[in-house]
């Protein structure tokens, strides 16, 4: 192991490799160290007995001007274009076309609200129609978006990532999170299952404290997620206490991922998708048969992954089979089978799903981003302050804090 590199990451996700990608053109020593025993964080592609399904990222959110497109297209992986089944309801079912243009107008009304109005509360809940019948249709689509009910997201915030994004999304048939994990540079020197423990400030190096030794680095960038930074995984110096707080006011949502199998007959089409309840804001949203794969995505968020992450994985199972033999009929559980779930909210080194800020805590992301002492810098999807939860927002953040460390260390080499 590398004890003095020029420069250490700490963190090996999307934007742990997007710095890591820009500093190989330097010549600089790097180092990157992750807690985890594979690279991508909460890009995580999972081989299964019927393929590959992503627990974390899986779509190329605003994809014509995501970076990862491009690699993904120099890299030589596929990346499907076509329009997806989402917002889609397969054959109604549960959910009338008349009843699914109502609760759209409403969420359009809300978003407008959201765009114009933000009142000093800040609250995206401040924005729904009083006493309106679609407001649990809403706070499940909060979940999806932000990971958190409404009365926790900002306005201010939200309505920066709505205004940025281009609602374009496509796939990798392949695995988002194998793309994100394939892109690290040659030449990085990789230390995984390597947990940062602490991170002092001596006076001309960065001292890294691992269990396979110390590390002395002339800088460093720090992309671990909101929830770890804000709490006492890494022991940190009191003079990082403000990029503590600001991390605080930006926690990490609740987001998980339930895999089923399909098994023999079923009456579940390719390329179809089901919400499974509008009126209950916990209930799971269903992608069935992406790419033709006998398997069933059920995503939740907000309440709906509290309650998984609270229950565990068979009761949060149950409750996905129900809600589909409701809509499909109950001859559906015989040809469905639990695949894999996701667990972010209990993998110690993450402890969630992506960041929203807090109800007034918007420019939290600006604080979170400054460099302190123009050698300690911070990258990842929380310090980007239009595409934030999403991998090219942690990717864009890791070149920019990558830049920035670049000028701190050789002016001239850029």
């Amino acid at each position: 192991m590398n004890s003095e590199p020029d420069i250490a990451i700490i963190g090996a996700g999307a934007a742990g490799i997007g710095a890591a990608r820009r500093l190989a053109q330097t010549g600089l020593s790097i180092s990157i160290f992750d807690a985890l025993p594979r690279l991508g964080g909460r890009a995580w592609t999972y081989k299964t007995s019927v393929g590959a399904v992503d627990l974390g990222c899986g779509w190329l959110h605003s994809a014509d001007r995501n970076p990862w497109t491009r690699i993904a297209e120099e890299s030589g992986f596929e990346v499907d274009r076509r329009l997806t089944a989402w917002g889609e309801q397969y054959r109604s079912l549960g959910f009338p076309k008349a009843e699914r243009e109502d609760a759209r107008r409403a969420f359009a009304r809300w978003s407008h609200r959201v765009a114009t109005g933000q009142p000093a509360s800040d609250r995206a809940s401040d924005a729904l129609d009083p006493d309106g019948p679609w407001t649990a249709y809403l706070q499940a689509l909060s979940g999806y978006i932000s990971g958190d009910e409404l009365e926790r997201i900002s306005m201010k915030d939200y309505a920066a990532y709505d205004e940025a994004s281009t609602d374009c999304n496509w796939r990798v048939p392949t695995g988002y999170g194998a793309l994100i994990s394939a892109s690290l540079p040659v030449g990085v020197e990789l230390h995984l299952a390597t947990p940062v423990e602490a991170l002092t400030l001596g006076q001309s190096r960065i001292l890294l404290q691992t269990a396979r030794g110390t590390v002395r680095a002339r800088a460093a960038i720090l992309t671990v997620s909101t929830n770890v930074l804000a709490g006492g995984a890494i022991s940190l110096s009191s003079a990082l206490d403000p990029w503590r707080e600001a991390a605080a006011r930006l926690p990490l949502g609740n987001n998980e991922k339930l895999f089923l199998e399909i098994v023999g007959e079923s009456p579940f089409a390719p390329e179809s998708h089901v919400l499974g309840d509008p009126h209950d804001p916990t209930t799971g949203t269903y992608y069935i048969r992406p790419f033709g794969s006998p398997v069933i995505e059920c995503f939740l968020g907000g309440a709906g992954a509290r309650v998984a992450a609270a229950e565990g994985h068979r009761a949060a199972f149950d409750r996905a089979i129900g809600q589909l033999a409701s809509l499909f009929g109950s001859s559906v559980r015989d040809c469905l089978r639990p695949l894999i779930a996701s667990d972010w909210a209990h993998t110690s080194s993450i402890g969630g799903g992506y960041s929203h800020a807090l109800p007034g805590q918007a420019d939290a992301r600006i604080a979170l981003a400054r460099p302190f002492d123009n050698r300690l810098f911070f990258a990842g999807e929380a310090t980007h302050t239009s595409d934030f939860s999403t991998a090219h927002g942690g990717y864009e953040s890791g070149v920019r804090a990558a830049e920035e460390a670049i000028s701190a260390l050789s002016p001239r080499s850029r």
